[in-house]
Formats: structure tokens, sequence, C-alpha cells
């Protein structure tokens, strides 16, 4: 559970002999579909959480924002970092294998 994948491992996971280490097209309509539906679904959820806050959260709600705001510069930076280290198209999922292991990389992913 506590596996972790190497990073060499992970540069060359795409390399196929004769293909020159391209990326496969995978996404059909059905995955842009469901993407399109999350998106949609993810925009709600950034609109009642505004609205909840202009009702209850009263002047902190730009504090609250600001914080949030830099929560999130940090959150990105250490995500820049990480693809930095494991430069191959990858997710959360494959950053987290690679360094802190499988069971971990599946709990954020």
């Amino acid at each position: 559970m506590l596996r972790r994948k190497d990073v060499n491992d992970v540069i060359h996971q795409n390399d196929e002999p004769g293909e020159g280490g391209h990326l496969r097209k995978n996404l059909g309509a059905k995955d842009l579909i469901g993407f399109g539906s999350g998106i949609v679904i993810g925009t709600g959820i950034f609109t009642l959480t505004g609205l909840e806050a202009e009702e209850n959260a009263g002047p902190a709600v730009m504090i609250s924002f600001v914080i949030a705001g830099f929560v999130a510069l940090l959150a990105a930076l250490c995500y820049s970092e990480l693809a930095a280290a494991v430069p191959t198209a990858g997710s959360s999922y494959t950053y987290a294998c690679s360094t802190i292991g499988e069971i971990f990389a599946w709990i954020i992913a």
C-alpha cells in the first residue's frame, strides 16, 4: 500500500517502440459529456458558496476570500514544483504516487 513509483518509470511510461513516446487520444463523446456535466456542477458549488457568504458572513467575506486565494496560490506553487520534478503529462495521482505512495495517491486523486 505504501509502494512508490520511481520518477524515471513515470517519465518513460508512455514510451512505446515506434510511437516516439506520443500520447494517444483516449477521450470520446461520453467522456467529454461527463466533463461538461462536472464543470456545470462545480460552477454551482462556487455560486452557492458566494450566496451563503453574502447572507451569513458579513464583512468577513473579503477576508475569507483573501485567505482562500492565498491558500490556493500556495497549492498552485506546490503543484508546479511537483510538475517540474516529474516532467511528464500527469495528475495529482501521478505526483503523489511517485512521492508518498499509492494509497495516499488514491486518496488525493
